[in-house]
């Protein structure tokens, strides 16, 4: 019986680590995904779009590919530190 018990115990363990690891691997794929379209897309793809906006006398996709992904990236840690934090709480594993 007791065999059994730590058999359950651990395979809802197994099932926790891999919701855990399944949520932050969909975290990281959204969160580059921005990170992607802002960098690549906005700085390259869409440029031409963008430089029809001005903002301090310099055009926007040249913002964006000079300045705008960086900010955009710093942003993105910030939210993936709160993410992780708000998913450790969940899963019982926060330091």
């Amino acid at each position: 019986m007791l065999i059994l018990l730590e058999t359950n115990l651990l395979l809802e363990d197994k099932n926790k680590r891999n919701l855990y690891w399944r949520q932050n691997i969909r975290y990281l794929l959204m969160l580059l995904g921005v990170w992607f379209l802002v960098s690549y897309g906005c700085g390259i793809l869409f440029v031409d779009e963008l430089d029809k906006v001005k903002i301090g006398g310099f055009k926007l996709g040249f913002w964006f590919a000079q300045q705008g992904s960086i900010y955009v990236f710093v942003l993105l840690i910030f939210i993936y530190v709160y993410l992780m934090n708000k998913l450790d709480k969940k899963f019982d594993v926060e330091e």
